[in-house]
């Protein structure tokens, strides 16, 4: 081979490389998922499911810990205005305060059988959806309110409907094809008390199947296990495919015992939670962790202090 023609392969070889290096350089590290604050984490304590603070409380906590985000509940937006607020003036708020806004827990029966009682769920998803836009807000949970087919919080026969995979992919569709219209991306949440969307890949196959683009799921921690979904199952999800990701750990009981107010602090529990947040970096998730717990324990505490604590163990858990 000619030296000239050797040379210039050479020198060729070595561009690419010295691009490549360079390239590897620019590139900027993957971006890490954002901390929230659910507020159920500090409610006020007055039985089971406890008294929502108010909104505007729950946000200088959540600021103050240290938080970038809070999840409210769509009830505590409604006491805020029955006070006299506005949602303008809230969504300023949230923004002074530096947090935003990724979710908002509603219970819109939008997945029962009663067609009268569903008209009735789109119309409230719509009006739910119309109030997470006003405060910033671009997604709310979807959970199987009054599907759960046994096992809900309430004893009502009203909440026990059993619904199909196909009809809950189809009923799925009718509320994503609302929320498109608003601009609100609904989550269908996993509910591991429930018959109906009470494992990952059921919720997955809603939103895979509804015959509508931009679906997405809820998944949380607690729930995971309570349904009897496999933690490596989420390995099969893509990051575009989870709009929030719930964050909560569990002591050693079993699952047809354990109930929402057994949930602890991340890493206080038996949870698999190295695997679960390894697995969320392997798929690229870079959207929120939320953490939601109900401990009854912690409501009777300094809310600052449960949120310090909460930030902690969670920053922690997820390396």
């Amino acid at each position: 081979m000619p030296d000239l023609t050797r040379r210039s392969l050479f020198a060729a070889g070595a561009a690419v490389t010295v691009a490549a290096v360079a390239k590897a350089h620019d590139q900027k590290p993957a971006p890490k998922p954002g901390f929230c604050l659910n507020t159920s984490t500090i409610r006020i304590g007055q039985g089971d499911w406890g008294k929502p603070r108010p909104i505007t409380e729950s946000i200088d906590v959540a600021a103050k810990a240290g938080y970038t985000a809070i999840e409210p509940w769509i009830q505590e937006l409604d006491e805020y205005t029955k006070g006299g607020g506005t949602l303008k003036d809230l969504k300023k708020r949230f923004a002074d305060a530096g947090l935003a806004v990724p979710d908002a827990i509603g219970f819109a029966e939008w997945l029962v059988n009663d067609d009268d009682r569903r008209k009735k769920g789109l119309e409230t998803a719509k009006r739910d959806m119309d109030k997470v836009l006003q405060v910033g807000g671009t997604r709310i949970a979807a959970p199987p309110v009054g599907a759960t087919g046994g096992g809900s919080r309430r004893d009502d026969p009203k909440f026990t409907d059993t619904v199909p995979p196909a009809v809950a992919a189809e009923r799925y569709g009718v509320l994503l094809e609302l929320g498109k219209s608003m601009g609100v991306t609904p989550l269908v949440e996993v509910w591991g008390h429930s018959k109906s969307l009470g494992k990952l890949g059921e919720t997955l196959l809603a939103a895979m199947d509804c015959g509508k683009d931009g679906g997405a799921v809820l998944p949380d921690v607690y729930h995971l296990y309570k349904g009897g979904s496999e933690f490596g199952g989420l390995k099969l999800v893509s990051a575009a495919a989870i709009g929030i990701f719930h964050v909560n750990d569990y002591p050693k009981i079993e699952r047809g015992k354990i109930v929402d107010q057994d949930r602890v602090y991340p890493g206080d529990g038996v949870a698999p939670l190295k695997e679960v947040f390894a697995t969320l970096r392997a798929i690229g998730y870079a959207g929120y962790l939320s953490l939601e717990l109900f401990n009854r324990e912690y409501w009777k505490q300094d809310p600052l202090d449960v949120a310090k604590t909460g930030l902690a163990k969670l920053q922690a858990a997820a390396g």
